[in-house]
């Protein structure tokens, strides 16, 4: 299993957006400086985030973007489908019922195993980025970041945000 990169760049800019103050914004230029990203493919990433209700895109030259619901609210499962999508990880083909020694219809009523294991693992995989949420991430970020390069990004942060001229 392979995920995008853009899921990887959802998370961060998700997160990034985390630690902003109630009414900020960050551009989409902003979030692609921070990160190293282009900043046209970052905003086909951060347009999945909004049409999924993650995130919001709000106009105007103070504008950007800002989280829609507070970090505690957001699952990672949400952000990886809202990039990647929710179609299933392994697509079963029943190549069991192909080649020189396939039999009927009828000798296949039971799911193949193999489809099953993967299912499982695949059902398994969802639950545990359910569980978790954007604000786990930021709270790790917290734990794992030694201060002066939080301290770091949250001036570089503070100097780019942006205070929009409304607030939902």
């Amino acid at each position: 299993m392979k995920l995008s990169e853009g899921v990887e760049w959802g998370l961060h800019c998700a997160s990034v957006l985390a630690g902003l103050p109630p009414g900020a914004t960050l551009p989409t230029r902003s979030l692609a400086e921070l990160h190293g990203l282009s900043e046209t493919y970052l905003s086909k990433h951060l347009q999945a985030l909004t049409n999924a209700r993650i995130i919001e895109s709000v106009p105007g030259p103070r504008g950007g973007y800002r989280l829609m619901r507070s970090p505690e609210e957001i699952t990672l499962l949400e952000i990886v489908e809202a990039i990647d999508g929710r179609e299933p990880l392994f697509r079963c083909t029943e190549i069991r019922q192909r080649g020189p020694l396939a039999r009927g219809p009828q000798a296949y009523r039971r799911p193949c195993g193999i489809h099953v294991a993967m299912a499982r693992a695949e059902q398994a995989w969802r639950e545990a980025l359910h569980s978790q949420t954007l604000a786990d991430i930021v709270a790790h970020y917290v734990q794992d970041v030694d201060l002066q390069q939080r301290q770091r990004q949250e001036q570089w942060v503070a100097g780019r945000m942006r205070r929009a001229s409304w607030q939902p």
